[in-house]
């Protein structure tokens, strides 16, 4: 627990310092990800962006489990 704890400080410390260039990342603009705009309504399913943040978040994991 103590070492999960450690590695979710560490990355929350690099996404604060990396945020001015993490913010112009194309992150929830991806080709795939879903937008539905019309007159009083808006929808937005990020499918794209949240696949390739899963893929990223299992192979963080799987690198430090080893």
């Amino acid at each position: 627990m103590n070492k999960t704890l450690i590695v979710i400080g560490i990355g929350c410390l690099m996404a604060g310092l990396l945020w001015p260039w993490l913010r112009n990342f194309p992150l929830g603009r991806l080709p795939g990800d879903i937008m539905v705009v019309r007159e009083n309504f808006r929808f937005y399913f990020p499918l794209a962006s949240s696949i390739l943040i899963s893929l990223v978040v299992t192979l963080f994991f799987w690198l430090f489990r080893k």
